[in-house]
């Protein structure tokens, strides 16, 4: 049997309880629908593939032939690219699963998730690019059909290039700090290919050592990339907020008619910037009446904390104490 004053309205979200279980709605109660920002990703993540397959593919075929160990270290690494945009899309597939009894919050945390995994995928690139780079530098390993070997260089390049800059334009528009890290990890591989392509120079002019130590250069700027990568997703993962974001959405709610103070915290959850606001009101505020407040105050946070997407708000009765 339904219990219809267990009803409540947030917005166009409804929660409702049926019988003994609960229904659970997507949390969080966000206030528009993110299909065309998860087609977006997915999209990114599909093409992305493909182009870094293709890139690492000819660079592996030219690297094999040519003997240049900066080439192969860098065609591997997009090659394991393909593999991180696997982890990226399974990441947004999980990610839009609903609240359930055993995950009240969702899973838009699994986006957060994916995004150590691409991390880990950096980490053993640059232990990779290191160890084969060692092995060239000590055994004297020689170089050969140095034009084709730059030639894929280039080509990784610019391939690296145009797929970073589209994942980047898509991770900014829908907050995705998943698809951030691929994007500056595939930028990475632009600046391997660049190193190769030095490297590989150096031989031409007759420096044997150019490409190992081109290899060297491509791991430490591999293992740069990923202290930072990993860096922006532990603080994800560990609630970590701009403070001034916080200051901002407090000012705002500090602001609305009727609030005589509050508190406000914030949190990442994938995409989805959750902020909590615990508002005080005049003691003997109806309940009608701290609920019109509670609109006017998420209206003031989307105003002006315009990346926010979630907003919920607790009402306290405000003591001269307090």
């Amino acid at each position: 049997m339904r219990d219809d004053g267990a009803w409540g309205e947030r917005g166009t979200v409804r929660m409702h309880i049926v019988g003994e279980t609960q229904q659970w709605d997507p949390f969080p109660p966000v206030r528009r629908d993110d299909s065309a920002d998860r087609r977006g990703a997915n999209r990114a993540v599909g093409l992305s593939a493909i182009g870094l397959g293709l890139t690492g593919l000819i660079e592996l075929t030219f690297a094999l032939l040519s003997g240049s160990v900066g080439l192969l270290g860098d065609a591997l690494h997009n090659l394991s690219d393909v593999s991180t945009s696997a982890v990226v899309w399974l990441g947004f597939r999980i990610s839009k699963r609903p609240a359930s009894a055993s995950h009240p919050f969702g899973f838009e945390r699994a986006e957060d998730l994916a995004g150590l995994g691409v991390a880990l995928v950096i980490w053993a690139s640059a232990v990779f690019a290191g160890v084969v780079s060692y092995h060239k530098l000590v055994e004297h390993g020689r170089t050969t059909h140095l034009g084709f070997a730059m030639a894929a260089a280039i080509v990784g390049m610019i391939g690296n290039q145009l797929v970073s800059r589209y994942k980047l334009t898509v991770g900014r528009r829908i907050q995705s700090a998943t698809l951030l890290a691929d994007a500056k990890h595939s930028w990475l591989d632009s600046i391997s290919s660049l190193g190769a392509l030095a490297g590989l120079i150096a031989v031409a002019a007759g420096a044997r050592w150019g490409d190992p130590v081109a290899g060297f250069a491509i791991t430490l700027f591999i293992a740069h990339v990923g202290w930072k990568v990993t860096g922006d997703i532990l603080r994800r993962l560990m609630d970590a907020v701009d403070p001034d974001v916080l200051a901002t959405a407090e000012g705002s709610v500090n602001l609305v008619p009727g609030v005589r103070h509050a508190h406000v915290r914030a949190r990442w959850m994938g995409r989805t910037l959750l902020v909590e606001v615990e508002g005080f009101v005049d003691v003997g505020t109806t309940i009608e009446a701290a609920e019109t407040v509670g609109r006017d105050v998420e209206a003031a946070v989307y105003s002006a904390v315009p990346e926010a997407r979630a907003v919920t708000w607790a009402t306290r009765a405000w003591l001269e104490s307090a």
